[in-house]
This record gives structure tokens, C-alpha cells and sequence, in this order.
């Protein structure tokens, strides 16, 4: 389980265990919040293609699928 602070989610690096398309290494490249702090959306973007993906912040908490920092 990876501890995230939603805070200090932008611009952050991510590794997919699994790659997609090929598309392995990504950054959160958009986060947007609620008034009371909770996050309202979050975008990744691959490094390689910038392709950009909307996903819910919690899936990078599961250390099966992401890790954090770029390996």
C-alpha cells in the first residue's frame, strides 16, 4: 500500500506494474479539488506519448498496480 498525501500529488512520478500501450512511466499532470481539500479529479500523463488518462487518485495507493517514482 503506497501512502499518498493528495496534497503533493501534482507533478508527482508513477510506474505502472503492469504497462498499458506500452506506456509504462507517467506523471500527474492535473488534480483538482473540492473546497474542503478532498480531491475532486486527477489526470496522469504518459511520459513517452503524453497521452493523458483521468484516474481515481486512490488506484495509486495499490502497490499491485502502481509504483511510486519511476523504476
Amino acid at each position: 500500500m503506497n501512502q499518498i498525501n493528495p496534497a503533493k500529488l501534482r507533478n508527482s512520478k508513477w510506474t505502472a506494474v503492469k504497462p498499458m500501450n506500452r506506456e509504462k512511466h507517467f506523471l500527474v499532470s492535473d488534480i483538482e479539488f473540492e473546497e474542503d481539500g478532498s480531491v475532486l479529479s486527477c489526470q496522469l500523463e504518459a511520459v513517452l506519448s503524453k497521452n493523458a488518462y483521468p484516474i481515481d487518485w486512490t488506484d495509486l495507493k495499490n502497490s499491485e498496480k502502481w509504483v511510486q517514482g519511476w523504476k
